[in-house]
């Protein structure tokens, strides 16, 4: 009799054992499914940091945010500072992406051979006047010499009888570089209020009598600055995707070696039909998908 209970007991905690091993089998497979699928497909959590362009912050920042309404383990930091301190702080690691109007093969002291770009965007650029100057339209010959100092008041243009102020960028700044580069034909500027910022360039010169500095066109939407076309080209979408308005730029998300991870679905959520064709409408950038010519580092334009 006590070997049948024994036997008995035996067989209990043997059953017990199995029962434990298949529950606890299912809840790993429930903590890897939890972990790899979401309603979309692969889950993804993680943490990702991004700096540099002033330009880009408003796309990234509202792409970071319907990204991680769609995937909630995700958290995305975006700032700004400049396109070198992106280009900078993602190629010594401090940040997973870093964000820049300019190659990085432009900018001096970038390892650009350790990084891989993602061109996610394009921007156009143009001179940007208080409304009270008086002109919307300048010949790249005369915006060169208002930047340059050689013209000092914007009655010689065709304006009003008022002393032209200048707003430039830090010497950092991928706008500037854009700006310096095809708006000033590499002419450096005279000295004026230096503000890395794009919102508060504008305030500023929505402030400043007489002031003038260069706005990616997602800044305009309102009436508080005046964007100048050049040589009677507006600075519109459709004249930088044909190559007509000369200021443009991709707009780069760099990482350091090929991205895995959050920051992987991140980029290629930018590349999504959702984000080319719609939210960069609605932030005033231009998908790459739609531009007819092409550019290298150099600067050299071709048609696709």
């Amino acid at each position: 009799m006590k070997s049948l209970k024994k036997i008995n007991l035996l067989m209990a905690i043997v059953c017990l054992m199995i029962f434990v091993s298949a529950c606890g089998g299912n809840n790993a497979q429930d903590n890897k499914k939890d972990d790899t699928t979401d309603k979309g497909g692969a889950k993804v959590s993680g943490s990702i940091v991004i700096s540099g362009s002033t330009a880009m912050q408003p796309l990234v920042a509202a792409a970071a945010e319907q990204f991680m309404a769609d995937n909630p383990k995700v958290d995305v930091q975006v700032n700004a500072g400049g396109s070198g301190t992106g280009l900078s702080q993602v190629a010594e690691g401090s940040v997973q992406i870093g964000n820049s109007d300019v190659f990085a093969e432009e900018k001096e002291g970038i390892p650009a051979d350790q990084l891989v770009d993602h061109k996610v965007a394009v921007v156009g650029i143009t001179a940007a006047v208080n409304p009270d100057v008086g002109i919307k339209d300048i010949s790249k010959d005369n915006l060169i010499k208002v930047f340059t100092g050689k013209i000092t008041n914007w009655k010689d243009v065709g304006g009003k009888d008022q002393k032209i102020v200048l707003v430039n960028r830090p010497d950092a700044s991928g706008t500037r570089a854009v700006f310096n580069k095809f708006g000033l034909n590499g002419a450096t500027p005279a000295e004026g209020i230096t503000e890395d910022s794009s919102n508060t360039v504008k305030k500023i010169i929505n402030e400043t009598a007489g002031a003038v500095g260069y706005l990616a066109f997602s800044y305009f939407t309102d009436d508080k600055v005046t964007p100048l076309s050049i040589d009677g080209v507006e600075p519109t979408d459709e004249n930088v995707q044909s190559g007509k308005f000369p200021i443009w730029a991709y707009e780069h998300s760099y990482t350091k070696g090929e991205p895995s991870g959050a920051t992987k679905s991140f980029l290629d959520y930018l590349m999504s039909d959702n984000v080319q064709n719609n939210l960069l409408k609605a932030q005033g950038y231009l998908p790459v998908t739609k531009m007819k010519v092409e550019r290298d580092a150099k600067g050299n334009q071709t048609n696709k």
